[in-house]
């Protein structure tokens, strides 16, 4: 079965937290702290396989957890670090924010690949909080959490020629005829069901031709199985259109030319007017005046235009030799920009916290909060007093301030719950 989409939850690895400790040994009573930091988490990273060819690992599972850094130990040992996590997927898939719709990555060349969520950096051990007045801190830095996301997965293959055309219009056969690719063929509507890709040599050059099934009238409202697999031309540098020329079907084929073009502009503006060439199939069926005044006015409005007949291998590689020509001068479509070079998800935010205020009170909440708060020892002064210090130079009571806090109001962050004393 061809999966090409796929919704995924990915979470990367939590870090170890840091280790309060103090060094112990016969005749050392006062060693001082040695607590080891906690190791980081693992990250999540997809890579492009030019192995893969569906996204059929995530049909069944939908959830992929990175494993969590360890605690640091005594004596300054550090915490291992989580495994990370890695994730093959087809060469040409986009990742996506699910959320946001945002496009994180665009694996378009094999061996492509890209942390989507970064596991969480590991605690600090009480060993780094001692100083010549804090000798023995009895208190470490919890492990930061990892990155977690909802993912859209899209596979858009990767091929540099689309066959579009209705359906029964030859261009299963077109594909048979000039690679080794064998797709179904048969005399009824969406014989097609998944779209097929073939490489066709010319020369001393070749190029990937992919046969997109099920562009009807309304394809690109989901009529047919257009909705579905329009997404693949999206990538193709250039567009074989291929119509019955007989009208064996009961169409008219300049009809069929003007519908399938209004399909791919609305799908997405600009696929029509993509490079286009026109195969007109099934020439063994149609006498030569009608021939060449369809010919004739497709020429008239600016396409290069090649009779053929798929079946017997008429006048099909005239057609190949020309496209095969054109795409030596043709770019790569380049659907996103690469974004290797951008830090898709950062430890510092842009915003440390955020304060709300309810019928209850006052409430800090974010992931720093939740770390400062885990991190806390409130039965140690110490440890207190460093929090005190730290929420008042980052800013949190002034905040609370800046909001009408008063004398004994009640302050949350996190699970943590206080009267605040000015």
């Amino acid at each position: 079965m061809f999966i090409d989409s796929a919704k995924i939850y990915v979470r990367a690895g939590n870090g170890g937290n840091g280790m309060v400790s103090f060094h112990t040994a016969k005749y050392v009573p006062n060693g001082g702290p040695d607590g080891g930091d906690g190791g980081r988490g693992g990250s999540v990273i997809f890579y492009a396989d030019e192995n893969k060819t569906t996204l059929q690992d995530f049909r069944f599972k939908r959830k992929y957890v990175a494993e969590d850094g360890e605690k640091g130990g005594r004596r300054n040992k550090s915490g291992h670090s989580g495994g990370d996590m890695r994730l093959p997927v087809p060469v040409g898939t986009l990742i996506k924010d699910s959320e946001s719709g945002r496009t994180i990555a665009d694996l378009a060349e094999a061996g492509q690949e890209v942390v989507i969520a970064r596991g969480g950096r590991g605690g600090a051990g009480n060993v780094h909080y001692a100083n010549s007045v804090r000798q023995a801190p009895n208190f470490a830095r919890a492990g930061e959490p990892g990155d977690e996301l909802n993912l859209q997965v899209e596979l858009k293959l990767l091929a540099d020629v689309g066959l579009v055309g209705f359906p029964n219009v030859g261009k299963s056969t077109l594909l048979s005829v000039v690679s080794a690719a064998r797709p179904k063929i048969a005399d009824y509507a969406f014989t097609t069901l998944e779209p097929n890709l073939g490489v066709v040599a010319v020369d001393d050059s070749h190029f990937v031709l992919a046969d997109i099934p099920g562009l009807i009238e309304g394809a690109h409202t989901g009529a047919g199985l257009g909705l579905d697999f329009l997404k693949h031309i999206e990538r193709t540098r250039m567009l074989i259109h291929v119509l019955d020329a007989s009208g064996s079907e009961g169409r008219d084929p300049l009809h069929d030319f003007e519908i399938i073009n209004l399909e791919l502009e609305s799908y997405h503006p600009g696929l029509s007017s993509r490079p286009q060439v026109v195969a007109l199939n099934k020439i063994d069926m149609l006498d030569d005046a009608a021939l060449a005044v369809l010919t004739k006015n497709l020429q008239d409005r600016g396409f290069q235009v090649f009779p053929m007949s798929a079946a017997i291998n008429e006048g099909v590689w005239p057609l190949i030799q020309y496209v095969a020509s054109q795409l030596q001068s043709l770019p790569k479509t380049i659907l996103t920009e690469v974004v290797s070079a951008q830090m898709l998800y950062k430890y510092e935010q842009d915003a440390l916290y955020t304060l709300r205020k309810d019928s209850e009170g006052f409430h800090i909440e974010g992931d720093w909060i939740k770390t400062l708060v885990a991190s806390t020892n409130f039965d140690d002064s110490e440890s207190l007093q460093y929090f005190q210090r730290l929420i008042r130079k980052k800013g949190v009571i002034a905040a609370l301030e800046e909001a009408g806090v008063q004398e004994g109001s009640v302050v949350s962050l996190d699970d943590f719950e206080f009267e605040f004393i000015n």
